[in-house]
């Protein structure tokens, strides 16, 4: 008790003597804050992000079994695609290496019935999804298996269709009423029970889901929209998994040689389903934040390093008083400590600013609905940051200036600046120059391909343009006449609007849905599923091309006369031509897609419908009246474009009372301008360089602010100014030539591996390198002449006196 006594009274006369001593050092004290504070608050937000998205358990029991399969086609191209209803019933029926096994398919669904029309977003899924994430319903129960089969053979009227809701629906719509389980609710003009009320925190498949019902169609082997679910036995691995389900998957091609030619099977792990330009964006953020922790921890043992020679006669006469080199040291702890303490502190705060701007970095497919956040485990990893930092950064200098000699130190006093001391600031600030040429060149690689990507054209024009969604529920929309008549009764009242130039319908808005993929028969040829053989498919309205500003580059939009009964018509991108009669301009050619033959009528340019990133398939465009009844449902138009000279906000009122009026119970959804979806396009990178660009300014300023403090004292101990001028300057010169060219290959290395990142710029870059090198040549130009420039107006006399 006595010694636990003794180390508490030396800790508080430490703790009083480090306030008197930074309270007089005010300036010093707030610039190691805030300087620790950045680093600690950069790379914790970092790390919130990496643990939460790569790290961080998913939240269902177990989830290191859980797996998703695909259907891939080696013959088609394509890696992996959804699986087809008639494969995914026999190879869940055949294999063995898992405790359940699901699928199930986005979708989203008309509430009426309960106040306002509204269109939710849901999942059709197995009976078997719930038991295989080992999820439980928070009220009620889960859906139950037995409805697939019924579903069926009977359709959803003869089932009694069940559904389970969200808990934020639950709470909205139906103000958390505990007797909801039970009560009919209407979705897409279907009576549905409601069977249960999920956890807060299941969002599952994505984190926009509000209603889960079951999926019981199981029919068809050329229709890929199955995504494939499942848990692995105990103790069965995914490769032995992914052997049987590839022996199955060749029984399956075998059995149903023309349908499943060069179909086999994928299967990955949950966390694996992370796409590889998410993961790097991600482990990208956390080498910037390390990189500014790399310069922070240079400033600050470069900043300690000053303040101790400064101290150096203070600490001497200490020796000489008889003040031991252990209690010293012990005392510099104490400050070097408390200041970091304070910096984390800080850091934490900025970081708990910077955390929720980088929710737009978290993939939209990652399974939580949570947020990056500071929890436990964050928050520890700061606190060793913090600790890390001053011990390995701040007390290294500082020992080494308390070992030496007391006499020593009371001769030469703060005049002792260079040697060893010289050594050690030279290497700190070369280790600065490296990380910040890496991080700049990032940097800049990443705002290069950023301003590729929005400088692609998308094939049309989207300002002045409004879009909406109003999606028609079936069997009420069954018949063609009918839809036709609805979309008639909209598109003319919208017309008619002040304002309004144009406007249609569309299947899928480009970029919002990129798929809808379907094979290509041409005369003579069958219709094969093959790379070159597939085109994107959509039902239009006349006047799209108009209402986006797509050119009609040869030949005629689709029309109202083109219908059932007159010749079936298509029109086709400008690479569809290109792609089966190069040189010709396609108009009247023949093709077989949707179980009919096509008549080109048209000829459109291209539209990249997979986003501004993606490679496109050719696009054909069918008139929305030669869609069968009851047939294509998928596909049915049901987003609304409209091209306006009024502000958009402005025209929303009089749509939504038009749409009701056309039907009051059609809820409208996802209200939006094209331009929001352009951005969209790149709103994570956006985010991302953003914040690395942030980190970039950081490491510059810190950079430039290295040597101020020095040159004073070197003026005041009557050093000649055009000494001081040429030694700052060449030794500028030595430490960026020694820090530069590491760091360039650093960065060259570090391009290859955002390679994923950089759409349309290579790795080196040469425009960035050279941006690069000469803000570099600046950086050091202004941070050995600024402080030199302030050294030649110290006042000797002053600085004599200070010392």
């Amino acid at each position: 008790m006595n010694v636990l006594g003794v180390h508490w009274d030396i800790l508080r006369q430490d703790l009083r003597y480090t306030a008197r001593t930074l309270n007089r050092s005010r300036g010093f004290a707030a610039t190691a804050i805030l300087i620790v504070a950045l680093g600690v608050g950069a790379n914790t937000a970092a790390f919130s992000l990496t643990d939460f998205v790569l790290f961080r358990p998913l939240p269902f029991p177990d989830a290191d079994r859980l797996v998703t399969f695909w259907q891939s086609q080696a013959g088609g191209g394509y890696l992996r695609m959804e699986l087809t209803p008639s494969n995914y019933h026999d190879w869940r029926e055949a294999a063995t290496s898992f405790d359940h096994l699901a699928a199930f398919v986005t979708t989203s669904a008309n509430l009426v019935g309960s106040g306002e029309p509204e269109r939710l977003n849901g999942a059709a899924v197995t009976g078997d999804l719930f038991p295989t994430l080992g999820v439980q319903a928070a009220l009620g129960r889960t859906l139950n298996p037995a409805q697939d089969l019924l579903i069926r053979e009977n359709g959803v009227e003869g089932a009694e269709p069940e559904v389970v809701i969200s808990d934020r629906l639950w709470r909205s719509v139906f103000g958390g009423d505990a007797g909801i389980l039970g009560r009919k609710v209407v979705l897409n003009d279907h009576p549905y029970a409601v069977v249960g009320v999920m956890p807060r925190e299941f969002s599952f498949p994505t984190r926009s889901v509000e209603l889960v019902v079951n999926k019981g169609d199981y029919e068809g082997r050329t229709n890929n929209y199955f995504r494939g679910v499942g848990r692995l036995k105990q103790g069965v691995t995914l490769e032995s998994a992914r052997a049987e389900m590839n022996l199955i998957a060749a029984r399956s091609e075998q059995r149903f040689a023309k349908e499943n030619e060069h179909a086999g099977a994928t299967l990955n792990s949950f966390r694996a389903e992370l796409s590889q330009q998410s993961r790097t964006m991600v482990l990208a953020l956390s080498g910037a934040a390390l990189c500014v922790l790399l310069i922070v921890c240079a400033n600050l043992a470069n900043l300690l390093l000053t303040r101790a020679l400064g101290r150096r006669l203070e600490l001497a006469v200490r020796t000489a008083m008889g003040a031991g080199r252990e209690r010293l040291i012990r005392q510099l702890a104490t400050e070097s400590i408390v200041l970091a303490a304070l910096g984390g502190a800080v850091g934490v705060l900025l970081a708990m600013l910077v955390v929720p701007l980088l929710w737009k970095l978290v993939p939209a497919n990652l399974p939580t609905s949570a947020t990056p956040g500071l929890d436990g485990r964050v928050l520890a990893f700061a606190a060793v940051l913090t600790l890390v930092t001053a011990v390995a950064f701040g007390l290294a200098p500082m020992v080494r200036t308390g070992g030496e000699s007391a006499v020593q130190g009371l001769r030469e006093g703060a005049r002792a600046i260079g040697g060893r001391k010289e050594k050690l600031r030279g290497a700190l600030v070369i280790a600065e120059v490296i990380a910040s040429v890496v991080l700049l060149v990032a940097t800049g690689l990443l705002v290069r391909a950023l301003w590729n990507i929005q400088g692609r054209d998308p094939g049309f024009r989207a300002d002045g343009v409004l879009t909406l969604r109003t999606d028609l529920p079936l069997p009420k929309y069954g018949p063609t006449a009918r839809r036709a008549d609805f979309y008639n009764r909209v598109i003319d009242q919208i017309r008619a609007l002040p304002g309004v130039k144009s406007a249609s319908y569309i299947s899928f808005l480009p970029m919002v849905m990129g798929g809808g993929i379907w094979p290509v028969g041409l005369p003579g040829e069958p219709t094969e599923r093959k790379a070159n053989h597939t085109v994107s498919m959509r039902f239009v309205t006349p006047g799209f091309f108009q209402s986006l500003d797509v050119p009609v580059r040869r030949g005629r939009d689709v029309g109202d006369g083109d219908t059932m009964t007159t010749q079936m018509v298509a029109v086709v991108s400008e690479s569809f031509v290109k792609r089966y009669w190069p040189g010709e301009d396609g108009l009247g050619r023949h093709f077989g897609l949707a179980m009919s033959d096509r008549t080109i009528v048209g000829v459109v340019d291209d539209i990249r419908v997979r986003g501004l990133e993606r490679t496109s398939e050719p696009q054909v465009y069918l008139p929305y009246k030669q869609q069968p009844d009851n047939s294509f449902i998928f596909y049915v138009p049901k987003d609304l474009v409209i091209r306006a000279t009024t502000p958009l906000d402005q025209l929303v009122p009089a749509v939504r009372s038009i749409v009701h009026a056309a039907d009051p119970q059609q809820p409208v959804s996802d209200v939006r301008p094209m331009r929001d979806i352009i951005d969209a396009e790149t709103a994570s990178r956006s985010v991302q360089v953003r914040v690395l660009a942030g980190f970039a300014f950081v490491a510059f300023l810190l950079a430039v602010s290295q040597r101020t403090p020095e040159i004073g004292v070197r003026i005041a101990l009557g050093a000649q100014r055009r000494d001081i001028l040429g030694m700052v300057l060449k030794q500028g010169v030595v430490m960026v030539g020694a820090g530069l060219l590491p760091g360039l290959v650093l960065a060259y290395l570090a391009g290859r591996w955002l390679k994923a990142l950089l759409i349309g710029v290579t790795p080196g870059d040469l425009p960035t390198f050279a941006a690069v090198t000469g803000l570099t040549l600046l950086m050091t130009l202004a941070g050995t002449l600024l402080p030199t420039l302030k050294a030649l107006r110290v006042d000797p006399i002053t600085a004599i006196r200070s010392e």
